[in-house]
């Protein structure tokens, strides 16, 4: 692996540890904070935060080239997908068990790669393919209610949907991923948290006190802008597909801390899943370190 992919990999594991304490916290913050107005602050923490960044570090370091009007397609794109992915993965959380909603963000995987692999022609090798039937097979495991049914719990439903939509999104940003990352995520970071405060205030959703408000921007700073940032970049030397892997471990990180901070007790259903998605994980891994070997 050269120093670059080295020096990639490293940007891509720690943005996986800044996202990994989105749903642990954000399911301690819903105690007040209604979703669609939550997953506004979280995204308006990330573009206020790495605009400033950017005007007090940025403005004179970054050379990248800024985003064009040929870039409008994906960029708009990309904000829309923004929108909606949080907002289901909000809403989701707020019925699902912070380990099970964390676990099964690793679907952005499979979401990812399939997306990559369809309509912009990256490869899949056979290790991904079976990396990706383990990991759907424990997305399905922890989606059940777990009461003898077979009916679907509506939270791991929402989680998916926002993986999805993720899923669509990382190849987007993808297309973008060599202009300025600062404005990437400022752009996306402003937009998308605007336009959720928006569509919270057409249906109704009130605002919280300002000591909330301002603690949710702070999560969204880190878990969702220095995160996207640092995924962005990672990007441009890995692709969507292998970032997205790297990624990969942000659920493992986001279930220990789920523990630790929600009280969340362990069930014969969650570790069924968690045996899944550690090998599905360790193939995802695996196939991307035997990918750079061969180049």
């Amino acid at each position: 692996m050269n120093s670059n992919k080295t020096y990639a990999t490293m940007l891509a594991v720690l943005a996986a540890c800044f996202y990994a304490i989105n749903v642990p916290f954000s399911k301690k913050l819903m105690a007040g904070v209604e979703p669609t107005v939550m997953a506004g602050l979280l995204y308006l923490g990330a573009g206020v935060g790495v605009g400033l960044l950017y005007l007090l570090y940025g403005r004179k370091k970054d050379t990248s080239p800024k985003l064009s009007i040929k870039d409008l397609p994906y960029t708009l794109l990309m904000i829309g997908l923004d929108i909606a992915a949080p907002i289901f993965l909000m809403i989701g959380v707020k019925t699902a068990l912070a380990a099970n909603a964390t676990l099964l963000g690793n679907f952005e995987i499979v979401a990812t790669t399939l997306i990559a692999l369809i309509i912009f022609k990256e490869k899949v090798s056979r290790r991904l393919w079976c990396a990706i039937g383990f990991i759907t097979l424990s997305s399905i495991v922890l989606s059940f209610e777990g009461t003898g049914s077979f009916s679907f719990s509506k939270g791991s439903i929402f989680v998916i949907l926002a993986t999805m939509c993720w899923g669509l999104e990382n190849n987007c940003t993808r297309q973008i991923s060599v202009k300025s990352v600062y404005e990437i995520v400022t752009i996306k970071g402003l937009c998308c948290g605007c336009g959720s405060l928006l569509l919270s205030h057409l249906i109704g959703e009130k605002l919280p006190e300002i000591n909330l408000i301002l603690c949710v921007m702070l999560l969204g700073f880190v878990a969702y802008g220095l995160s996207i940032f640092l995924y962005v970049r990672a990007q441009r030397d890995l692709g969507a597909a292998k970032t997205s892997a790297y990624y990969a471990i942000a659920p493992f990180v986001g279930t220990f801390l789920a523990f630790l901070i929600n009280d969340e007790s362990l069930g014969l259903t969650y570790l069924e899943g968690l045996v899944l998605m550690i090998i599905g994980t360790a193939l995802v891994v695996a196939d991307t370190r035997n990918s750079y070997s061969n180049k």
